[in-house]
């Protein structure tokens, strides 16, 4: 694998993950993406007690990111290598946090909007 293309990223994570769990994460993360922005829109601003409920679940989201990602590649914490791995791990951690506190916040809106 000499080049790193978009080609090439996506048939890694389709064969990590399989096609139809892929593509349904992209689906997922998609509609949430939409349906946050609509809420930003609407409410015009954003509210800091739904805004501080979705960042407690931040460690939840980081915890749940990296059993997920260990179960569909068949891995272990104890097969971490070196800083590399480390530095991925952490991305992961990042990226589920981030995920599960815009969706949290998402649904609380969704769910209680704004008076």
């Amino acid at each position: 694998m000499k080049d790193m293309t978009f080609g090439t990223i996506l048939a890694v994570f389709e064969e990590i993950f399989g096609r139809g769990l892929f593509w349904t994460m992209v689906v997922a993360a998609a509609l949430v993406t939409a349906a946050y922005i609509f809420v930003l829109i609407r409410d015009h601003s954003i509210s800091w007690r739904k805004f501080l409920l979705a960042q407690l679940s931040m460690p939840v989201g980081a915890i749940l990111a990296i059993w997920f990602v260990l179960v569909m590649t068949s891995s272990q914490l104890s097969d971490l290598g070196g800083p590399v791995d480390i530095i991925v791990i952490l991305g992961i951690a990042g990226a589920g946090a981030i995920g599960i506190a815009i969706l949290v916040y998402t649904i609380q809106s969704l769910i209680r909007p704004r008076q």
